[in-house]
């Protein structure tokens, strides 16, 4: 069965007009629900992570501050969010989400978080909508509890993952590989292990030739045991805050491909949602759901 952390703490109540569309969290599972996608056992509840799994990849200090609610206002502008005591438990349960979400994916081939994708947050620091990269988390978790040796990070979010790419610089053992915007924010980006960037405007048959050329081969170079896979949908042409010019039906070729390719070499693959910033918030629902269907029919 497909397994798909989610949690009423991940519709986070915002001011009025932020930009952030917090609603998809709780769109998106009804949608699933609704259409017949998932029923009820496919959903779990994270809780609270331990704090040493959060230790293995944030910085001590950094994570008391946070705990404690004594970022600078500087550390909250950047942050993206409005500091809560409310916001920094969310980002605990994302957290564990992603990392329960690991377990089901080593069980079932695949498992889902419908939030997470925090790939912004750096060790020291939050960053855009990221106070703690649950991604990375989970790979240090898999990494100490024997369950993993070598991991591949792939980050489809329009946004270059700059915070994953900080953490895991200096780490032979964490590949990570973001195909972004070159135009798009960060403007100043980390060196991944691989960067492919694309021009403004880039479209489906450009977007997912790069893919297709370079995901089949980074696999047989890297031989990950795990993959996580960050599945932004904010490389629709409809988004506020991407650039690129992908269609519904080419966002879905990608996941299509990235999933099928886990599936049929067998390796374990957890996936959080990332961006998505359509004004539309109807889009960003079918773009995001439309990776849930396909897990279910390429899995189950």
């Amino acid at each position: 069965m497909l397994k798909i952390a989610n949690h009423p703490i991940y519709k986070h109540p915002l001011p009025e007009g932020h930009r952030f569309p917090m609603e998809k969290y709780d769109l998106l599972p009804k949608q699933l629900l609704h259409e017949g996608t998932c029923d009820e056992n496919n959903f779990f509840e994270p809780d609270f992570p331990e704090e040493s799994h959060i230790l293995k990849v944030h910085e001590a200090d950094y994570v008391k501050r946070l705990k404690n609610l004594e970022l600078t206002k500087k550390e909250i502008r950047v942050s993206g969010f409005p500091l809560s005591q409310e916001l920094v438990d969310r980002e605990q349960i994302i957290a564990d989400g992603t990392i329960k979400a690991c377990h089901f994916a080593l069980e079932n081939g695949i498992s889902m978080n419908i939030a997470g994708g925090t790939h912004h947050a750096y060790t020291n620091r939050a960053e855009a909508f990221c106070l703690l990269n649950d991604q990375a988390i989970g790979a240090r978790y898999l990494q100490e509890k024997g369950l993993a040796k070598k991991i591949l990070i792939v980050d489809l979010d329009v946004h270059q993952g700059n915070g994953t790419t900080e953490i895991f610089q200096n780490d032979d053992s964490v590949f990570t590989f973001s195909m972004h915007g070159k135009g798009n924010y960060p403007f100043r980006k980390e060196r991944s292990d691989l960067d492919i960037e694309l021009t403004d405007g880039t479209g489906d048959a450009e977007y997912l030739k790069k893919l297709k050329s370079t995901l089949s081969d980074l696999i047989e170079k890297t031989q990950p045991d795990f993959i996580f896979y960050l599945c932004g949908v904010d490389i629709l042409e409809t988004d506020k805050l991407g650039r690129l010019s992908c269609s519904i039906s080419g966002c879905k070729e990608r996941d299509r491909f990235v999933l099928q390719t886990c599936h049929d070499l067998g390796i374990p693959v957890e996936c959080s949602m990332g961006g998505g910033y359509s004004k539309d918030i109807k889009l960003i629902i079918e773009a995001h759901a439309n990776t849930y269907r396909l897990a279910q029919e390429i899995y189950f």
